[in-house]
C-alpha cells in the first residue's frame, strides 16, 4: 500500500496567503492575543514591577485581573472551527475562584464567569469592553468565551456562524496584518 495516496490526496485544498504566497496545508484557523489590551497601556520600563503574567492569568497593578480564553466561531461549510484565544477581565472574587479551582476537575460545575473583552478581534468593530461569559471547561484547557454583546456582530457571528468565504476573508486579513508588522 502506498500512504502517498492518503497523504497526498489531490482533493486537499492548499491554502495559499494572498499577501505574501506562503502556502499551507490547511486554512490556519487559531489566532490570539499574547496579552490583555491593557497590558500595553503600562509603560515597557514599568511592565516587569506594575504586571504579573502567568499562563492564562494577568494582574496588573494588584487591582485589574484577566484571564485568557478561547472565542469560537463555527464555521457552517467548513470541517474546522475559527478559534482565538483571547483574554477578557474578571472580577477579583472570581479570579480568586480560578486559582484556587485551577487543579479541581469539579471547576467544569462552576457559574460562567462575567467580564468585558479586551482584546480587538480582527475585522470586527470595536471588540473592546464588550460583555463576555467565560465558561470553564476540564483541567488543561483555558475556558470558552461566549460574547453576550446585543446587536454586536461578533456575538451574532459566535451563535450563528460563518461561512467558509467569510472565515478565509478573515483569515487573509490576520496574515496581511501580520506580515505587515514583521
Amino acid at each position: 500500500m502506498k500512504l502517498s495516496k492518503i497523504f497526498n490526496r489531490k482533493d486537499k485544498e492548499i491554502f495559499k496567503c494572498e499577501c505574501c504566497g506562503a502556502e499551507y496545508d490547511d486554512m490556519p484557523l487559531c489566532f490570539g492575543s499574547e496579552f490583555p489590551d491593557y497590558y500595553y497601556s503600562i509603560p515597557p520600563a514599568e511592565r516587569k514591577s506594575r504586571i504579573e503574567l502567568e499562563k492564562s492569568l494577568c494582574v496588573v497593578d494588584e487591582k485589574y485581573f484577566f484571564h485568557r480564553g478561547r472565542l469560537t466561531i463555527p464555521i457552517i461549510d467548513y470541517s474546522k472551527d475559527l478559534y482565538f484565544d483571547i483574554w477578557t477581565s474578571i472580577s477579583p472574587e472570581n479570579f480568586e475562584k480560578r486559582m484556587d479551582d485551577w487543579n479541581n476537575p469539579e471547576r467544569i460545575k462552576n457559574e460562567p464567569y462575567f467580564g468585558w473583552l479586551q482584546n480587538q478581534i480582527p475585522t470586527y468593530e470595536n471588540t473592546l469592553n464588550i460583555k463576555s461569559r467565560a465558561i470553564e471547561q476540564n483541567i488543561g484547557s483555558i475556558v470558552e468565551i461566549e460574547i453576550g454583546e446585543e446587536n454586536h456582530q461578533l456575538t451574532f457571528d459566535q451563535e450563528n456562524g460563518i461561512t467558509s468565504k467569510r472565515a478565509k476573508e478573515i483569515v487573509q486579513f490576520i496574515l496581511k496584518d501580520k506580515h505587515k508588522t514583521q
